[in-house]
């Protein structure tokens, strides 16, 4: 019986070693709730600074002028605005993962974060150029919704190198980036939604899951 059992924990051992050695474990779970808090303060932003309700439709009407022309002060507020809610988001993830990797005794940028990094990278580069090229064409409305697609594909791509909970975040973001894109006047909110809110249930529920 005993030798049973030792040989039940050797196994459980070596497969810890092995899922350690080929998944990033290190992801913080307190990072994916300050990454929404910003998100839905970057969007509260934007409507204080448009004069607008949420309820109201079609914020990207503010986009042009009402002799027709582009509006640039909407352009440059909304750049502003959305490099701020990234560079918070990014910082907390960054700072966040070194802490629990370092108190863990575990490497930050190995193999295996490389991985992740890539695939990760790929959707979300082609995602960004995509956005430019919708900017490009004038059509503003489903640059918002584009962003949770290829968020969430970038979310289900680098999956397979870190927790499986990542994959079903992916999925939830895609299907609301889908939504946002039939609901087009309505796509801040579903912004806030996939973003802000999703973002801060994800996070509490990976740091009582893995952290607590």
């Amino acid at each position: 019986m005993n030798k049973q059992k030792e040989q039940l924990e050797t196994l459980l051992e070596i497969r810890s070693l092995m899922e350690r050695s080929s998944r990033f474990l290190s992801l913080s779970g307190f990072s994916g709730v300050i990454a929404g808090i910003a998100a839905i303060a970057g969007i509260a932003a934007a409507y204080l600074y448009l004069g607008i309700s949420p309820d109201e439709p079609g914020y990207y009407k503010f986009a042009v002028k009402d002799n027709g022309e582009p509006n640039p002060a909407f352009y440059a507020f909304f750049l502003a605005d959305i490099a701020i809610v990234l560079i918070v988001s990014l910082l907390a993830a960054t700072l966040l993962t070194i802490k629990k990797a370092r108190k863990k005794g575990q490497s930050v940028w190995d193999a295996t974060a490389r991985r992740l990094l890539v695939n990760m990278a790929i959707p979300l580069v082609a995602g960004g150029l995509y956005c430019m090229i919708l900017l490009y064409h004038g059509h503003i409305a489903f640059i918002a919704p584009a962003t949770l697609i290829f968020y969430g594909l970038a979310l289900l791509n680098a999956s397979k190198y870190t927790l499986n909970d990542i994959r079903a975040l992916g999925v939830i973001e895609i299907i609301i980036g889908l939504i946002a894109s039939v609901f087009i006047e309505y796509s801040l909110l579903f912004w806030t939604l996939g973003f802000g809110i999703l973002h801060i249930v994800y996070g509490m529920v990976m740091y009582y899951k893995y952290e607590k």
